[in-house]
Formats: structure tokens, C-alpha cells, sequence
């Protein structure tokens, strides 16, 4: 899986794997300069990019690679509390899995596991462009 970081933001905001199973994804990424808003605090929309490709990654080891590929189709975040450095976590787990579309729950935690963002993400499972 780590071949699909390369040259993406993925690979840009140092995002790692931390856990691949059918039913639950986890990703952790550095809080720093580049993920920062002007303020110096966890810009929202990399809390946002986190949750989405931990959604959409749990999608893709969900199909078949094959004839398939999985893309965000709507996403809502809450962001709860600010962070402006160490590590944010995101876990994400199934609400819906279908053949055309996928729902995960997926939470951003901090290192002392304090909520930090809740977002639910829907996943487009469209034919594979050939």
C-alpha cells in the first residue's frame, strides 16, 4: 500500500499506514508546518484530507483493484478541537458497504486519544478507467 503514496499528498503531509483491515483503516499524520492554517493550528482541510483518504483507502482494499477504483463522492467533518503539533491519528470504520457506494465513520484522535475531528465520508465506487 505504501506504493500508493508516492508523489501524492499522501507522500506531501507525511501520512502514514498504521492498520489495513477489511473493517477498520488507521492513518496517523504529523501536525506541523504543512498541515497548519495561518494561525499555526491543524488546518481543517488536512484534518478533512486525512479523514478522506483513510475512507477511501478502506474502500479500495474492500473491491476488486481490478475493475474498480473508489473516490470520495461527499464528506462532512465537525472539527472539535485544535491541535498544533505532534501526531493526529484517524481510524476509519464502516457504516455502509455496498457495490456502488461506501460509508465510513472516521474519527481524528490526538496522542492522548482526545477527539479531535469526526467526519463521515461516502465513497464512489466507480469502473476502473481503462
Amino acid at each position: 500500500m505504501n506504493d500508493v503514496r508516492a508523489n501524492t499528498a499522501i507522500q506531501t503531509l507525511d501520512i502514514e499506514f498504521s492498520e489495513l483491515a477489511s473493517d477498520r483503516v488507521v492513518m496517523t499524520m504529523p501536525v506541523g508546518p504543512k498541515t497548519h492554517q495561518p494561525d499555526g493550528i491543524l488546518h481543517g482541510g488536512a484534518s478533512v484530507l486525512l479523514a478522506e483518504t483513510a475512507a477511501s483507502i478502506a474502500s479500495f482494499i474492500n473491491i476488486d483493484s481490478n475493475k474498480y477504483t473508489a473516490v470520495g463522492l461527499e464528506i462532512n467533518a465537525n472539527h472539535l478541537r485544535s491541535k498544533s503539533s505532534g501526531i493526529v491519528t484517524a481510524a476509519a470504520t464502516p457504516l455502509h458497504k455496498g457495490r456502488k457506494t461506501m460509508v465510513w465513520d472516521v474519527k481524528i484522535t490526538d496522542e492522548r486519544n482526545k477527539l479531535i475531528c469526526v467526519s463521515r465520508c461516502t465513497v464512489a465506487i466507480i469502473d476502473k478507467q481503462q
